[in-house]
């Protein structure tokens, strides 16, 4: 009996693999078409249907199917009763490697002719997940690297968000297109070969735009980024991007160059759910990054209005509310552009109603402004003010519960219209759990400083106040407009304001106002026709229009007003100068924009036609009027002057101190006082023992 030859036995080894390798060569792979798909329907209970079905084999398999159909979701109503995916030709690789691991890695896939219908439920049901949602918390296994489309469409519907987006895909550049639907091309991305056309809304409010990318789309797991440049148009609102993008599917990894303008800022917040300003139109541009969950905004330049802005920014995605950061700068601020964001009607906003900030929730009241102005107009903002003179735009309380801030703002010059420049604005912003504060305000005014603090709490539907403000050392020459027929004034002026109110506008808060205002003045000299104004001195008013004027002096001027519920009352009006002592009295309704005041001048020298009566100055602060006291309305008389003068004087002595080791007239003032307040208060009786 022969033995078992082993070169034989390789030959039939090697003739058994032979034929192995023809078979699967000659293999025809549409046998399992039929049984594929009915696996596929049955495991996902939808149906699944394909035309053609071949693979390439290698370490990287090519499958190749042609008309896929996969039907949608039974709950998907979002996008019809269109399927989920229809496809002319998909061809995916799929890594063996990876498949050891437990991974299913795909590096490319490629179509052609697709329609893809993506839906997210309320309750974060996705239609491209086969499961419950509390089935697939954990992450996928399946990993895709890139995507290439020949041509197709894609509508995606978010009801969470909600977000409802449509896109038109087409590979344009020939070389692209002869690979956009081959599995095994290598991806380049070094030119821009594929256009992208999408329409659609978020938060109601609607977009649209077009883009161009590489010839593929990089996900995660891949190391080639993909180029793009793009336009978004929503509304008024212009976004230009160019730059790159790692992930599509996560949308991390980017580094892209950014511009944006729009017709307010406001209008932004259906996107970004930012509080911000109805401010003026603007113009942005920076450089955008994503790390994570970290964006970043660096070299910001641009204009808001006619104020120019530069610095950095920067949004944190984290729980319980993202964080804004910010560092800002400008060289010049137009302060009429800050007038939207307190509710101020400007020239530029008058001619039409303006928008609020409200009415940018949804953007459904911008959108019929823009098709009243055919939609190329830039939108007003601001508050209609009619005939009152505080301003009634609503704040957006709820607006700052969706985030938290810091910020930093420096400005060079402010520029104010008809009023002396301010400069050297300095500014800290916290917003935190809804509680703004701005801590420090500050300014310089004058040749004088601003100091302030202030506290907006919006926790509550109603918003709550506090306002901290010192003045200290305001030249009045810088505060009064020079004049040919004036003569120029001087002097140190200090106030401050302490008030604290709830209301939802500039307006409700004056209205329900509580605190005190105050103000002094010393070693000052005002115009001699000021002075002969509020005494009625006809014949030296008559005089100083023909002649000219003269300055006089002012030995110092108070001024105290207790505040309640809006309502102020004075405690000290007292100017003195070297030819007039100035009392007055009387009350001012921030809810009604209304004052009452009686003003008593008392000549220290008698003029020909002067008039020693009392004046009553009184109306609305925006028309004020005036009339002789004929009543002789009794003023408190020196002493009870004197005794209410000491302490608010007192406390602002040191606001007009012009510098160390020297007296103003203030202090003499007060001292004089002094010895008048003593006599003028009752002294204690004693009990008999």
């Amino acid at each position: 009996m022969r033995g078992f030859s082993p070169g034989r036995g390789t030959k039939i080894l090697l003739g058994l693999l032979g034929a192995i390798v023809v078979f699967v060569l000659l293999f025809d792979w549409d046998w399992l078409r039929g049984p594929l798909n009915r696996t596929i329907s049955e495991k996902t209970q939808r149906r699944f249907d394909s035309s053609h079905l071949a693979v390439k084999l290698g370490w990287n398999p090519v499958i190749r199917l042609k008309d896929v159909y996969f039907a949608n979701a039974d709950w998907a109503d979002g996008t019809g009763d269109k399927p989920m995916a229809r496809i002319g030709t998909l061809e995916f690789s799929v890594s063996l490697r990876e498949l050891f691991d437990g991974k299913v890695f795909v590096p490319r896939v490629a179509m052609d002719q697709a329609e893809l219908n993506f839906e997210k439920a309320k309750d974060e049901r996705r239609n491209w997940v086969l499961g419950e949602p509390s089935e697939t918390k954990e992450p996928s296994k399946l990993l895709i690297s890139s995507l290439s489309v020949r041509q197709g469409k894609l509508r995606y519907v978010d009801r969470s968000t909600p977000l409802d987006i449509g896109v038109d895909v087409e590979t344009f550049e020939p070389a692209a297109a002869a690979k956009a639907d081959d599995a095994k091309a290598r991806p380049d991305n070094a030119r821009y070969t594929t256009r992208y056309r999408f329409a659609g809304s978020y938060h109601d409010a609607k977009f649209s735009g077009q883009a161009q990318t590489g010839d593929v789309l990089s996900f995660q797991g891949s190391d080639v980024p993909f180029p793009i440049q793009g336009r978004l148009v929503a509304g008024s609102t212009r976004l230009d991007v160019e730059g790159t993008v790692a992930d599509a599917a996560n949308i991390s990894g980017i580094d892209v160059r950014l511009n944006i303008a729009g017709s307010t800022l406001a209008n932004l917040y259906p996107f970004l759910l930012l509080p911000l300003p109805a401010s003026p139109p603007y113009q942005l541009s920076g450089h955008l990054k994503l790390d994570g969950n970290r964006y970043s905004m660096q070299d910001i330049r641009g204009r808001i209005g006619k104020t120019d802005v530069a610095g950095e920014a920067a949004y944190v995605q984290r729980e319980p509310r993202p964080l804004l950061t910010t560092t800002l700068h400008s060289k010049l601020l137009n302060l009429p552009d800050l007038g939207p964001l307190v509710g101020l009607t400007t020239k530029e906003t008058a001619q039409s109603r303006p928008l609020t900030q409200a009415e940018t929730q949804t953007r459904a009241s911008a959108q019929a402004r823009e098709k009243q102005s055919s939609g190329d107009r830039a939108l007003p903002t601001g508050t209609v003010q009619g005939e009152r003179l505080l301003p009634t735009g609503k704040f957006e309380g709820g607006r700052f519960k969706a985030i938290d801030a810091e910020a930093d703002l420096r400005v060079d010059r402010i520029d104010a219209p008809d009023f002396i420049a301010l400069q050297n604005l300095r500014v800290k912003l916290d917003l935190k759990d809804a509680v703004l504060r701005l801590d420090p305000f500050d300014v310089d005014l004058a040749d004088g400083e601003i100091r302030s603090v202030l506290r907006l709490d919006a926790q509550q539907p109603t918003l709550r106040a506090n306002v901290d403000l010192t003045a200290r050392r305001l030249k009045l020459a810088r505060l009064v407009p020079p004049s040919p027929r004036l003569a120029p004034s001087s002097g140190a002026m200090g106030a401050r304001i302490k008030l604290s109110a709830s209301g939802n506008s500039i307006a409700d808060l004056a209205a329900k106002a509580d605190g005190q205002v105050q103000a002094a003045l010393s070693r000052g000299q005002v115009s001699n026709l000021l002075d002969a104004v509020s005494g009625l001195n006809g014949g030296k008013i008559i005089t100083l229009l023909m002649g000219g004027d003269k300055p006089i002096p002012i030995n110092c001027g108070a001024v105290s007003f207790d505040v309640k519920d809006g309502q102020g009352k004075s405690e000290v009006f007292v100017v003195d100068t070297a030819d007039t002592r100035i009392e007055g009295d009387g009350t001012f309704d921030l809810d009604h924009e209304r004052f009452d005041l009686t003003i008593a001048p008392k000549p220290k020298r008698a003029g020909i036609l002067s008039l020693r009566t009392p004046v009553r100055v009184y109306g609305s602060l925006r028309s004020p009027d005036y009339e002789l006291d004929k009543a002789g309305l009794a003023l408190r008389g020196g002493g009870a002057v004197a005794l209410a003068l000491v302490n608010p004087l007192a406390a602002l002595l040191p606001l007009i101190e012009t510098g160390p080791g020297e007296d103003t007239n203030c202090q003499q003032l007060l001292a004089t006082a002094g010895p008048a307040a003593k006599a003028a208060t009752p002294s204690p009786t004693r009990s008999r023992p």
